[in-house]
C-alpha cells in the first residue's frame, strides 16, 4: 500500500507545481492484502477538470461534463495556504482509512472516509489534481481538487458498493493490463498497463492473423474460433446472420419477435439510471438466456460504464454470501452477458450489435479456452468479464430499457 502511495504522490510531483512529495508514511498496516489497485496514470485532461473545478473556490456547485468522461470521482480539501502540501492532503484522506470498517463498507459512525474509498477505489485507474488559492472571509486559503477516472463511491440500495476486494494480490486485475508488479512481500501488487499477445488458435476452418490475433473464417463458418457452422424470419426485429437468431425490437420477443409483451419495470432487481436488469433464478446456455430475455422485451445485459460493472458485481457478490448462489444447483456461479464474440466484424458485439466502448475482462481473458465466444460475469474473477462456451448452463441477467423508452418504441 505505501509504493502504491508513493506512486501516486510521485506523480503530483512531476504534474503539480508544489512542494516536494515526501515518502509515504505507512501510518497504517492493512489487515488484508489489495487485490486491484491499479497503478494510477497521469492524465491531463482531468487536471484541467480539476483545475477548472478549484478556481471556484467552493463558491458554486460544479457542473462541468466532459463527453471523454461520463462518471468521474472527486476528492476535494480546503486548507490556509503553507498549511499543508498536496502530499500531505493525500495522507490526510488516506489517513481516514482508520475509519472505514471493511466488513459492512461502511464509515464508524460520525467519521468521514468518503475521500478514503474514492482514493483506493480499485477500478480507478486514472487522476489528475490541481491547486489554487482562494480569498475566503479575507483570509487566503488553498483547495487541493483531484479527479479519479473512473469514478466510484458508488451506492446500491442505500449501501456503499466496497471500493476493494480482500485476498490474493492482483487476482482482480482484468485484461487491461499486462501483469502484476509485487512490491514487497509483505503487500499487495499492483496492476500493470495493457499488453494483448494472441494466446489462440482458430481450428480447421479459420486462419489466424497474427497483427490483430483474430480468426478469418472460412465460408459458412462463424464463432470467435471458426468453430460454428452456421434461417428464421424476424418480424419485429432483425437477422443477425452471426447467430443465426433474431434482435427483437423493444417490447416484443418470441424466436421470431413475433410476440407482443409487456415492460416488467415491477420486477427489476436493480435500476442504474433509469435501465431495469433481472437477475435470473433458473440457469440457460446464452441463447437459451437470451430468447428468455427477449420473450420478456428485453434484452441479456448490456455494460457501458464501470458504473454500472461496480454496481452488479456488488449485487451479485451480495447474492453469493447471502448464500442466494449454491454452487450444488448450478453449473457455475457465473451470469450471463449480452456480449458475443463476431469473427465476420473482428471484434465483440452487444446484441443490440453495438460495438462495445468500455471492457472488464478479467485478467488473462478474453482466451477462448474451450472456444467460447459468448461472454459471462466471472464469480472467481470478482464478476469481470470471461469468454465462455455459448452451451455452458448459467444464470443471466436480462436488461430492459426504461419504461418510456419502451412505451415510445412499441408505440412506433
Amino acid at each position: 500500500m505505501d509504493g502504491w502511495m508513493d506512486n501516486l504522490k510521485q506523480l503530483l510531483n512531476k504534474n503539480t507545481e508544489k512542494h516536494s512529495v515526501n515518502k509515504a508514511k505507512g501510518l497504517f498496516e492493512l489487515h488484508f492484502l489489495m487485490t486491484l489497485l491499479c497503478q494510477p496514470d497521469w492524465n491531463e485532461k482531468l487536471a484541467t477538470l480539476a483545475k477548472e473545478r478549484a478556481t471556484l473556490c467552493h463558491k458554486e456547485p460544479f457542473l462541468q461534463h466532459s463527453s471523454s468522461f461520463s462518471h468521474i470521482g472527486w476528492n476535494t480539501h480546503l486548507s490556509v495556504v503553507g498549511a499543508a502540501s498536496f502530499s500531505d492532503i493525500i495522507d490526510f484522506w488516506f489517513d481516514e482509512g482508520k475509519d472505514f470498517l471493511y466488513s459492512s463498507g461502511q464509515c464508524k459512525e460520525n467519521a468521514t472516509c468518503q475521500h478514503y474509498t474514492q482514493l483506493v477505489w480499485a477500478t480507478s485507474s486514472q487522476v489528475g489534481c490541481a491547486n489554487q488559492q482562494c480569498w475566503r472571509n479575507g483570509e487566503l486559503w488553498e483547495i487541493f481538487v483531484c479527479a479519479y477516472y473512473p469514478g466510484g463511491n458508488w451506492e446500491v440500495n442505500g449501501q456503499l458498493v466496497m471500493p476493494y476486494k480482500s485476498g490474493l494480490y492482483c487476482s482482480l486485475c482484468t485484461s487491461l493490463m499486462s501483469g502484476c508488479l509485487r512490491l514487497w512481500d509483505h503487500v499487495g501488487g499492483l496492476c500493470e498497463i495493457p499488453k494483448n499477445p494472441c494466446r489462440m488458435n482458430c481450428g480447421e476452418h479459420g486462419h489466424l492473423n497474427i497483427s490483430s490475433c483474430k480468426c478469418k473464417c472460412d465460408l459458412g463458418f462463424t464463432g470467435r474460433f471458426c468453430q460454428v457452422r452456421c434461417n428464421v424470419q424476424c418480424v419485429h426485429g432483425h437477422f443477425k446472420e452471426e447467430e443465426c437468431s433474431c434482435l427483437c425490437a423493444v417490447g416484443y420477443g418470441g424466436a421470431e419477435c413475433a410476440e407482443k409483451v409487456e415492460f416488467p419495470f415491477q420486477s427489476c432487481d436493480l435500476i442504474i439510471d433509469g435501465n431495469c436488469f433481472m437477475v435470473s433464478s433458473d440457469v440457460e446456455t446464452y441463447y437459451g438466456a437470451k430468447s428468455h430475455c427477449q420473450e420478456q422485451g428485453g434484452v441479456l445485459a448490456q455494460i457501458h460504464n464501470q458504473k454500472v460493472q461496480d454496481i452488479l458485481a456488488f449485487y451479485l457478490s451480495q447474492l453469493e454470501t447471502s448464500n442466494e448462489l449454491t454452487k450444488n444447483d448450478f453449473e457455475t456461479d457465473n451470469f450471463w452477458i449480452g456480449l458475443t464474440y463476431k469473427p465476420p466484424k473482428d471484434s465483440f458485439r452487444w446484441d443490440t450489435g453495438e460495438i462495445p466502448k468500455y471492457f472488464s475482462f478479467a485478467f488473462g481473458q478474453p482466451d477462448n479456452q474451450g472456444f467460447g465466444n459468448c461472454v459471462e460475469l466471472q464469480a472467481s474473477s470478482g464478476f469481470n468479464w470471461n469468454d465462455q462456451r455459448c452451451k455452458t448452463l448459467n444464470r443471466y441477467i436480462c436488461h430492459f430499457a426504461h419504461l418510456s423508452v419502451s412505451l415510445q418504441v412499441s408505440a412506433v
